[in-house]
């Protein structure tokens, strides 16, 4: 699958400062310590709804990792699904008398023109479901073979037409499930039917145990799965079948919302761990903060949504929308008010202002507390206000250094992603 057009990363002067980031498995602040290329999987839309905030702060956040390993002299190798099949979207395909396909089309290309105005930069691999159930498949039959998954008989009645069983993962097969989030089974329990699982699925051996392949329904898309008849994947193995084909175990990090630390990270890491024998399945795991509106987090099925398209349909920089999202850190959860975006504006038409001068104060040590800031766990409010503290310098005394405003305005562009 084609992802967005990748925006120019300008060469920044000085030295770089490694990253260091929280990692939610171990909770604690670790050094992310790539190799020459670093590697990076995003879990990606499902594509049913135009992006909300609280998308755009996950894509956001993931970008300065990128940015930062950049500036560090790595190369990064970036991978995103797009789950373009599964219940929430056949579902509202259904609701809005569409076709699934041209309903996940529209939104996936929707999708490509947020990113492309935040200027966030693209998955090297983008990798729809729809084209990876083959190798998915295949994965699910490894599991059954190695004893990991079993069937269940599909309910009475429910089955299309030479379909089989549901294929369900085994949790107990696994001795590192629960490693990811380190949560009892009490707290999987309470949100596990919310977070797409089926706890009180008759024929389970555990009632976290999770789907793997669906059997055929009427009426639903299905695909040839070999011995497991037709049907099409459950939603974690996705990404741990995309993953492990294309970056392999231990890569460096893997990034989500804080809704996805279960289950879906922690099967998806177990899932991987039974297919190969190896662990971890990530270096890192690093999740996004809620974003809220009207006392609730953002989320589709509640319907209390500020979508970027129609923040952009309204004339907003899309500069703007970005430093609002990066004035707040990315493990604390806030909630969204016309006064965070026009704060923000504020703060663009300052650093527009003082940017275009010929000649400003000394940009180099304003640069090098911006690296600090967002090496130190991605301290981005931190970094905007070193900015801020260089703009007021600028506007109020100025200065005699001729190249400092150019050098500065690259380094937001190339560490922050702000272009001016």
């Amino acid at each position: 699958m084609t992802s967005w057009p990748a925006p120019s990363v300008p060469a920044v002067p000085g030295p770089p400062v490694p990253l260091r980031i929280h990692d939610t498995s171990s909770g604690e602040l670790r050094p992310t310590s790539p190799g020459p290329t670093a590697t990076l999987y995003v879990c990606g839309i499902t594509p049913y709804d135009a992006t909300h905030l609280g998308h755009a702060a996950t894509y956001v956040t993931f970008d300065v990792v990128q940015r930062v390993w950049r500036d560090n002299g790595h190369a990064v190798h970036y991978v995103q699904n797009v789950t373009d099949v599964d219940d929430p979207l056949l579902e509202r395909a259904e609701r809005d008398g569409v076709d699934w396909r041209d309903l996940a089309r529209q939104e996936i290309a929707l999708f490509h023109e947020d990113m492309t105005a935040l200027a966030v930069l693209p998955p090297d691999d983008y990798v729809s479901v729809v084209d990876s159930v083959g190798e998915i498949a295949t994965d699910v039959r490894a599991l059954v073979a190695a004893g990991a998954a079993y069937g269940v008989d599909v309910p009475d009645g429910e089955a299309a037409e030479g379909a089989l069983q549901d294929v369900y993962y085994d949790v107990a097969s696994q001795p590192r499930f629960g490693a990811v989030s380190s949560w009892t089974r009490e707290q999987m329990l309470e949100v596990y039917a919310e977070r797409g699982g089926d706890p009180d699925r008759p024929g389970k051996k555990d009632a976290l145990d999770a789907l793997l392949w669906r059997a055929a329904r009427p009426g639903e898309p299905s695909w040839d799965g070999g011995s497991l008849g037709p049907g099409r994947p459950g939603w974690h193995v996705e990404c741990s079948t995309i993953a492990v084909r294309r970056l392999g175990m231990s890569f460096d990090l893997q990034g989500g919302g804080t809704d996805l630390v279960f289950p879906h990270h922690e099967m998806s890491a177990a899932h991987a761990a039974s297919l190969t024998g190896e662990w971890p399945f990530a270096r890192s795991y690093v999740h996004q903060a809620m974003v809220g509106l009207d006392g609730h987090k953002m989320s589709k099925s509640r319907g209390n949504l500020v979508l970027v398209s129609a923040l952009r349909r309204a004339g907003v920089d899309p500069m703007a929308i970005r430093l609002a999202l990066l004035d707040h850190h990315y493990r604390t959860d806030w909630f969204y008010t016309d006064a965070v975006l026009a704060n923000a504006q504020q703060r663009l038409d300052r650093w527009r202002a003082a940017l275009s001068r010929d000649g400003g104060p000394d940009a180099s040590q304003t640069l090098q507390h911006v690296r600090e800031c967002l090496s130190d766990d991605l301290r981005t409010p931190d970094a905007l206000a070193a900015v801020d503290r260089w703009a007021d310098q600028q506007l109020n005394r100025g200065g005699d250094e001729i190249g400092a405003p150019g050098v500065l305005a690259r380094a937001l562009d190339a560490v922050l992603g702000v272009r001016l």
